[in-house]
């Protein structure tokens, strides 16, 4: 089994948020070959036998070396940023790293790549209409936001390499990850501004969410389930984003925004705040791309996921509770919470 023994398996980004869940499944299923790519391993990972890679995908030198012997690549390296500012480093990071990494793996003959992208490459709607991978990915959407852009583009990279003739790529599209362990808060930090009452009104769209746990779950059976060229979507819950205010409310003791806000007058009034504050040379109190994207729908089916990798998810409440402790422990100071 190549999880066991055999050449080495590569995962990129193995210090974030789903990679260490992931290394951490790995070791649980007694896996000996790990080679872990980040700008920094942790020593933990160092002690239980993971061999360190530290650079950069964005680097050809790097990635030639690090696909050495290698016979399977998790590419989980990436930036999660929804400021525009960040669209070039983004663009630089999933479609230029994700090409000289494929280019790398084919050169070194690696065999299988499992590709981490995301729920918004597919699962964006205007009407809460819930979709699967045989949806049309709504590019006219999801461009408005460089991050999804960004993933959109590396998916669109990575097929091209991998054509089945001795190179097997699967893509996995989670929707957004919650959970503990967030200590970069690349995921969570929604919860921790709704704990810390940064939100003014409720937006009226819809939202999806999955716990980590069972999302690097799905990652680990990928490798010998996923089938070549085809897209998982995984999500737990489908849930507008009241719904999930008010489930945040009961386990945290904070309130819920109680104001709405028509979506037109949100999206215009977010963008020209946040302007204002750009002038004066300030940052604004929120982030008008977060605000717009609150309006939309990212509902999704993960039938193929279940059906094909076996794809379970826990009780959406449990995933919500280990987030808001780990952001207790972590990030929020126990005043916050009183009245």
């Amino acid at each position: 089994m190549t999880r066991r023994k055999g050449k080495k398996i590569l995962i990129t980004g193995g210090t974030g948020f789903l990679g260490k869940h992931l290394v951490q499944r790995f070791l649980e299923a007694g896996a000996k070959n790990l080679r872990v790519m980040a700008s920094r391993v942790p020593e933990w990972m160092k002690d239980a036998g993971i061999e360190p890679f530290e650079g950069s995908v964005t680097r050809r030198e790097d990635v030639a070396k690090a696909t050495q012997g290698v016979e399977v690549v998790y590419h989980l390296a990436g930036k999660v940023s929804f400021s525009k500012d960040g669209a070039a480093e983004m663009n630089k990071i999933h479609v230029e790293g994700t090409r000289l990494l494929c280019e790398a793996a084919r050169e070194n003959g690696v065999k299988n790549f499992i590709l981490a992208s995301s729920s918004g490459t597919s699962a964006i709607t205007e009407d809460g209409k819930l979709v699967d991978e045989t949806y049309p990915q709504p590019v006219e959407i999801l461009i408005k936001w460089p991050y999804y852009a960004s993933k959109y583009y590396q998916e669109k990279t990575a097929l091209r390499y991998f054509d089945g003739k001795g190179l097997r790529l699967v893509i996995l599209n989670p929707s957004l990850l919650l959970g503990s362990g967030d200590d970069r808060l690349s995921s969570t930090n929604v919860v921790l501004d709704f704990m810390a009452r940064k939100f003014p009104y409720t937006p009226s769209g819809g939202i999806n969410f999955v716990d980590v746990k069972d999302a690097a779950e799905a990652f680990f059976n990928a490798l010998e389930r996923g089938r070549n060229r085809e897209r998982y979507l995984l999500g737990a819950v489908n849930w507008t984003v009241e719904e999930f205010f008010e489930r945040l409310e009961i386990l945290t003791g904070v309130r819920a925004p109680t104001l709405k806000v028509p979506k037109k007058i949100a999206i215009v009034g977010s963008n020209v705040i946040s302007n204002i504050y750009n002038a004066l040379g300030r940052s604004a109190p929120f982030n008008a791309s977060e605000v717009e994207m609150g309006e939309y729908f990212w509902y999704f089916d993960s039938s193929k996921a279940k059906r094909e990798l076996g794809f379970t998810t826990r009780d959406p409440m449990e995933t919500l509770l280990d987030t808001i402790k780990y952001l207790k422990k972590h990030f929020l100071a126990d005043e916050i919470f009183s009245n």
